[in-house]
């Protein structure tokens, strides 16, 4: 496994809407676990394609319960709404107040090519609907009612 470069603001990649994945390739599971420990070393709970520069339909997920290898992603149910802080290792150091649904219902694809669900709430269904909207080119910064740097937090 390797460390891989995080695409930064800017990036044009980090907008593009990605393409699903038709095949499970050793490749794609190779860039699924650099996807991974690219994650851990900089400490983050999320991470998708884009973000490594790869516009494919492909998150790595783990808020500190289960390591989740996600592809294709669908949310397919949606429940409540719930305002909450968030980040984004494309974007250090910057937060936003973010609206989301409460409960997601997610099918994807794992990496042995099995059609699966997840149902989430809290930090998981959170990072779940942020990942999936960087496959769709949306960024948290642009939905975020507020945003702050670490710089303003560290100030106040």
């Amino acid at each position: 496994m390797s460390v891989m470069e995080i695409k930064k603001m800017g990036d044009p990649v980090l907008k593009q809407v990605c393409k699903p994945v038709d095949r499970i390739s050793k490749k794609i599971k190779t860039l699924i676990d650099n996807m991974a420990e690219t994650m851990y070393k900089n400490e983050g709970v999320g991470i998708a394609a884009p973000q490594v520069g790869v516009p494919i339909r492909v998150i790595v997920v783990d808020v500190g319960e289960h390591r989740y290898d996600i592809i294709n992603p669908v949310i397919v149910e949606t429940e409540g709404s719930i305002i909450d802080s968030e980040g984004c290792l494309s974007f250090p150091g910057v937060y936003g107040e973010v609206e989301r649904a409460e409960k997601v219902k997610v099918e994807y694809t794992n990496r042995f090519g099995k059609q699966k669900y997840i149902e989430a709430d809290g930090l998981l269904a959170r990072c779940l609907q942020h990942e999936i909207d960087h496959l769709n080119g949306q960024l948290f910064i642009e939905i975020a009612k507020s945003l702050t740097s670490s710089k303003n937090k560290e100030e106040s």
